[in-house]
């Protein structure tokens, strides 16, 4: 019988194209439905995913960025399988690149849905600004050649949280959904040399989060001020706001359902 199962995903993001299936290039999506079909029996060509009848849907709680890290993505997929939780689990990791794990497999309600169950998610930007760069986790921090100020990109932060039309730190011009979000949450850390951005809201626009850390570096180096955050928010105008910031420091923490 065919069940509903959910997935806790890590994964390092850097040599992928982002986590949705994409016919020809690598994805986490579709490194991880190669799997699960492959352990189902069933020989599916990589076009076979992107059709909507395809017996193998796994659905995320979001689309991280090419070169976006995460260290509980949630998923979901109905599957028709004899093994047991951990037994699917143990699969898929033996035949995952090692760039990818699956931490847990359970058995959910047939109504849960990754992503339209989602409440909340909690985002982590990490940053270096220390006179000597740290080699061996290199890929998952973005170095800053130059210090930047962080109680002045904590005061920005304060200003970012709360409900918002956050347009101007949206990625996609053509966006023709809502642009309002709540960020409960906007902390800038330091700790030996290193710059966590923390960030929780009950949702993202495309870039979102890279866009707001570019911004309030912008505000760290003093080529903008913190109350400047309020007229870019009024503003609803992607040029008003700082670069994205590179993927590569991003990493997805957790879902909340």
């Amino acid at each position: 019988m065919a069940l509903n199962y959910k997935l806790k995903i890590a994964y390092d993001g850097t040599r992928y194209y982002g986590w949705e299936h994409q016919p020809g290039r690598e994805t986490v999506q579709g490194k991880l439905e190669t799997v699960l079909a492959r352990m189902c029996g069933l020989d599916l060509k990589d076009t076979d995913f992107m059709k909507p009848d395809c017996p193998i849907q796994l659905v995320g709680a979001g689309r991280t960025d090419a070169g976006v890290h995460a260290r509980a993505m949630i998923a979901n997929v109905v599957l028709d399988t004899h093994l047991s939780e951990d037994k699917i689990r143990d699969y898929m990791n033996r035949y995952l690149p090692d760039d990818i794990a699956v931490r847990e497999v359970t058995a959910a309600s047939d109504r849960f849905h990754a992503r339209y169950k989602a409440v909340g998610k909690t985002y982590q930007y990490t940053l270096y600004d220390g006179p000597v760069r740290p080699v061996f986790n290199r890929k998952y921090y973005t170095y800053l050649d130059q210090p930047v100020d962080t109680d002045r990109m904590a005061a920005a932060a304060e200003y970012l949280v709360g409900e918002h039309d956050f347009k101007s730190f949206c990625g996609n011009s053509h966006m023709k959904k809502s642009t309002v979000r709540n960020v409960d949450r906007l902390e800038v850390r330091r700790a030996k040399g290193y710059i966590y951005i923390t960030v929780h809201g009950t949702g993202f626009l495309q870039n979102m989060v890279r866009i707001l850390v570019g911004t309030l570096l912008e505000v760290g180096y003093g080529r903008m001020n913190p109350e400047d955050m309020k007229g870019i928010l009024e503003a609803r105008d992607r040029k008003k706001a700082g670069p994205t910031a590179p993927a590569k420091g991003l990493c997805l923490i957790s879902v909340d359902y």
